[in-house]
């Protein structure tokens, strides 16, 4: 027998501007992935490899572990080697061992991969801007729910 699922007295009950606030938001979202799919195959490389180089760069300090990558990618180890390997055999990126831990493996963009996630940047920030007033409208009507 299939559970029906009865919401807590505490829970904040979804109006028509709560379901339309999710959908708008999650329309907006998927539009921007759709793009960013479409952005990155244009420079030659995959969403997933685009993320990676973003996240390189907005690492702080001068490299990133590979276990920082793969955790905020939501990767496992093995796949975010992978990745690596791609983005290193094209020239994007460089892994080198730590002087600190030698089985921690960091990362770096060379300079081809800093010229690259910065061309891509812009444009994923043009399209982001473009989602704002739907992310905007879906938020706020989110906002009335949970206030």
């Amino acid at each position: 027998m299939a559970r029906r699922y009865l919401p807590k007295q505490n829970d904040h009950s979804l109006d028509l501007d709560g379901y339309k606030g999710l959908a708008g938001f999650r329309y907006a979202l998927r539009q921007f992935l759709a793009a960013s799919e479409t952005i990155a195959g244009g420079a030659g490389v995959t969403a997933r490899q685009y993320q990676a180089l973003l996240a390189i760069k907005a690492h702080e300090g001068q490299a990133m572990a590979m276990k920082a990558l793969a955790e905020e990618l939501l990767l496992t180890h093995h796949a975010a080697v992978q990745l690596v390997n791609r983005l290193a055999k094209a020239g994007f990126a460089e892994r080198r061992p730590s002087a600190d831990d030698r089985r921690s493996v960091l990362l770096r963009l060379t300079p081809e991969g800093e010229a690259l996630v910065e061309q891509l940047a812009k444009q994923h920030l043009q399209e982001m801007l473009k989602q704002e007033p739907l992310l905007t409208r879906s938020i706020q009507h989110l906002k009335r729910i949970g206030a």
